[in-house]
């Protein structure tokens, strides 16, 4: 994508965050610049966008994602987000964008009480996001999802308000993996800009490493869109 290159994405690292190469990676096959980020600074180094990847942070101690909510970086991150930068949280990342409150809703364990480790369907519900864009509505994607506390949590009202206004992102095709409230995956915030996914998206963007699809195994690259998605926004600016 022209201009492409001149987009800086920042990938943070908590201790205990184990996706944050993988997700780096992504960034650099579509084409921008990865900038990593400590849990520790006070600056996002001038990044025009942000991931908060999946892990476990600071262990997954107290709630996942609770302690890493109040790491120094999360200031910036907040501050940036309710700017308008795009923000994403894969995962653990969900996990932390709830506890900060940038999105609502909680992720709790998974109603089998098993982790959960497989290719999952997904439906893009809202292509209009900051993180969708290279999707279109009701287009169906394979990602695969590896999570212990994947299911997504919300009092009635704000899930009739997440339907109400589209910010249902993708939903879970087939089965519900985890007991997630009305097959939610991901969700984004009023202005689009934010978006937490629980499905993992780094690890379906470069052909021999993603999931088995029809066109052969490990061939799935449907995670790409996510990140070619951030880049459009941020190039057309």
């Amino acid at each position: 994508m022209p201009g492409a290159e001149g987009a800086r994405v920042g990938v943070v690292t908590f201790p205990g965050t184990l996706d944050d190469r993988d997700a780096a990676r992504a960034v650099t096959l579509s084409g921008a610049r990865a900038v990593p980020l400590w849990h520790a600074d006070t600056s996002l180094s001038d990044v025009d966008s942000v991931i908060l990847p999946g892990g476990f942070s600071y262990g997954d101690y107290l709630r996942c994602g609770a302690i890493a909510r109040f790491a120094p970086i999360m200031d910036a991150v907040i501050d940036a987000a309710h700017g308008g930068m795009p923000v994403l949280g894969i995962c653990n990342g969900f996990q932390v964008l709830c506890e900060a409150h940038l999105l609502p809703g909680a992720l709790v364990r998974n109603d089998t009480q098993q982790f959960i480790c497989r290719d999952q369907v997904l439906r893009v519900e809202n292509a209009g996001t900051a993180w969708t864009n290279s999707f279109t509505e009701g287009q169906e994607i394979i990602i695969p999802l590896k999570n212990g506390e994947g299911g997504f949590m919300a009092s009635e009202p704000v899930l009739d308000e997440l339907e109400g206004t589209g910010r249902v992102v993708v939903r879970y095709v087939g089965s519900n993996p985890n007991g997630s409230r009305r097959d939610i995956a991901g969700i984004t915030n009023e202005r689009g800009n934010v978006v937490g996914l629980m499905p993992h998206p780094e690890h379906a963007v470069e052909p021999g490493f993603g999931p088995d699809t029809a066109d052969g195994l490990r061939s799935g690259v449907d995670g790409q869109g996510f990140f070619t998605s951030v880049i459009r926004t941020l190039v057309n600016a």
